[in-house]
């Protein structure tokens, strides 16, 4: 029997509801660092340039804002993100701290079922980077994380983390978007590498390293400019 053909992201798109329609494209434009930080998402505009309703444009910024991808202040409307370079080594410092305490815990300690679940991870990162798709990419390096800590078997550790997690995978689509490489999956491989064979001073080095490049790369990039003009951006969206 043939396979079911998957529709394309044009039909996708074409067949979903108004609501997701909007907030995909804005989603997309996030991760793909086409909003500039601090950018002010107005609503008559929106829905000018998606041709829906004002009421569509209102719940769909709550539902990014309360996803943390957007910012909504009272009486003023909804914000893209702007850290500011000192907010962005604050959360790294902290990701440092805590995930040198994980990679502490799990080193040399590994089941044989932890073993596959991090190698089928990476490979799935290796997957999505051969794929091209940034988003995927980006998903699953914050995964790797989060699934480290969830070995180690902290789930409050594990809370926090994905709190720190979700920032850095915004501060990477605001200003380091669609740079696709093979290194997060290249440098996870060697932290695990580095776990299983129970070589601490590796795999720390290793974690402080990956993090450390994470981070210059955002930094480096946070002065880029990108457009305002919402009606040009979401054009035929």
């Amino acid at each position: 029997m043939a396979s079911r053909k998957e529709p394309s992201s044009n039909e996708a798109a074409s067949e979903s509801s108004p609501d997701e329609r909007v907030y995909a494209a804005i989603s997309s434009a996030l991760l793909h660092g086409k909003l500039a930080p601090g950018a002010q998402l107005v609503e008559r505009e929106l829905a000018a340039a998606f041709d829906c309703t004002r009421g569509t444009i209102r719940k769909v910024l709550a539902r990014l804002g309360a996803e943390g991808k957007l910012t909504l202040e009272a009486n003023r409307g909804a914000f893209v993100p702007s850290p500011t370079p000192a907010d962005i080594r604050e959360v790294y410092r902290a990701r440092q701290v805590v995930e040198a305490g994980i990679v502490a815990a799990l080193c040399g300690t590994l089941s044989t079922q932890a073993k596959r679940a991090l190698r089928a991870h990476v490979k799935a990162e290796q997957r999505a980077v051969k794929a091209g798709s940034v988003a995927d990419c980006v998903r699953l390096a914050g995964h790797f994380h989060l699934l480290l800590a969830e070995l180690a078997g902290a789930r409050e550790v594990q809370a926090f983390l994905a709190q720190l997690v979700a920032k850095t995978e915004l501060y990477k689509a605001l200003f380091d978007p669609t740079k696709l490489s093979n290194c997060a999956s290249d440098e996870h491989g060697r932290l695990v590498d580095a776990l299983e064979e129970g070589a601490l001073d590796i795999a720390l080095t290793a974690m402080r390293t990956h993090l450390d490049e994470l981070e210059e790369r955002v930094l480096a990039q946070a002065s880029a400019t990108r457009t305002n003009d919402l009606a040009t951006l979401f054009a035929g969206a």
